[in-house]
C-alpha cells in the first residue's frame, strides 16, 4: 500500500477556476487590403464597426469583457485580452472580432487559452498534515468533506473573487502579457517537490507580488491541459517600468530562480474600445 508521504508527495494543490480567457496576436496588413483582396469597405465603418466593437467588449459584468491592447517593441503590432464565463462564450467573443471588416487587416501570429487560477498550495498543504496527526490519509471522506468547505470560504472571500473575475483596473493603461511553465528537468523538476516545498516556494513568491499592490494589478490563468504553456501572466500598471521591476524581483525568488520558464512577453497600453478601427488603420497606413 502505498505510504502517506509518497500520497503527499505527489499531492497537487487544489485550485478555484473563473472565467476563460483568450489572449490574440495579430499583425496588421500594412498593404491595407482584407482577406479577400478587397478593400475594406470605409463607408459602413464608422457607423456599423463601432456598434460592432461596442457590443463585443461590454461593461464588466457576470459576462466578462474584452479590451485591446496596442503592443510596442514587438513584431505583431495588436493583442485582444477576452474573459468570459464560459468556454463557448469565449468561442463567440473570438468569433465576433474576428467578423469585424476592421479586423480584415489582421493575420493572427499568436493566441493563449486559458482560465483564472487561485492555487490553494497553502490549503492543501495544511489539510494534507491534519489527515496525518489524525491517522488518515488525504482523499479519505474527513479530509474531502473538510476540503470540500474550506474551498467554498475561499472562493467566496473577496480577494479570491477578485483573482477569479477580474476587472480593468482604472488609472493603469499598460499591459504586459507572458506564458510560463514550471521545470520539469531531472535536477530541477517542480512536479516531484514535496508538497510543503512547494507551499513554501509560492508563499515567498506571492509575498513579493503583494509588495506592488496598488502599483501593478497581476492577473494568473491556467492553461495546463489547454495549452502548451502552463500559466499566463497578465500583468496592469501606471507606469510600465513596474512590469521591468516586478518580474526583477520575482525572478531572484527560489521558485523562479529554480523552477520558471518564461515565454515571449508583449507589452503596450490599452486602447479605448472605440479607437480599435482607427488604431489599426494608423499602423496600417
Amino acid at each position: 500500500m502505498e505510504s502517506l508521504q509518497n500520497l503527499v508527495q505527489a499531492l497537487p494543490p487544489e485550485t478555484l477556476e473563473g472565467w476563460y480567457s483568450l489572449h490574440q496576436v495579430f499583425q496588421v496588413d500594412r498593404a491595407g487590403a482584407d482577406r479577400g483582396g478587397n478593400a475594406t469597405p470605409a463607408a459602413e465603418t464608422p457607423r456599423v464597426e463601432l456598434t460592432r466593437i461596442s457590443a463585443l467588449c461590454p461593461p464588466t459584468s457576470d459576462r466578462g469583457w474584452t479590451a485591446f491592447v496596442r503592443l510596442v517593441g514587438s513584431t505583431a503590432h495588436l493583442m485582444a485580452i477576452h474573459f468570459r464565463p464560459t468556454l463557448e462564450a469565449l468561442g463567440d467573443a473570438q468569433r465576433a472580432l474576428e467578423a469585424l471588416p476592421c479586423m480584415a487587416r489582421c493575420r493572427s501570429v499568436y493566441s493563449f487559452l486559458s482560465v483564472t487560477e487561485a492555487g490553494l498550495y497553502h490549503l492543501t498543504a495544511q489539510l494534507a498534515r491534519e489527515a496525518d496527526a489524525r491517522g488518515g490519509k488525504p482523499g479519505d471522506d474527513e479530509y474531502s468533506a473538510e476540503l470540500a468547505r474550506r474551498v467554498q470560504v475561499e472562493r467566496e472571500s473577496s480577494h479570491v473573487q477578485r483573482r477569479l473575475f477580474p476587472v480593468i483596473p482604472d488609472g493603469m493603461p499598460y499591459v504586459s502579457f507572458y506564458p510560463m511553465s514550471k521545470r520539469r528537468a531531472p535536477d530541477q523538476n517542480w512536479y516531484a517537490l514535496g508538497l510543503d516545498e512547494r507551499s513554501r516556494l509560492m508563499q515567498a513568491h506571492g509575498r513579493t507580488g503583494r509588495r506592488y499592490a496598488g502599483r501593478v494589478l497581476q492577473i494568473i490563468t491556467g492553461a495546463v491541459g489547454l495549452d502548451a504553456w502552463e500559466w499566463g501572466v497578465t500583468l496592469f500598471a501606471r507606469d510600465p517600468l513596474d512590469f521591468k521591476k516586478l518580474v526583477t524581483d520575482m525572478r531572484f525568488d527560489e521558485v523562479s530562480a529554480r523552477y520558471a520558464e518564461f515565454g515571449q512577453f508583449y507589452v503596450g497600453k490599452l486602447l479605448p474600445a472605440g479607437e480599435l478601427e482607427t488604431a489599426i488603420e494608423t499602423i496600417g497606413g
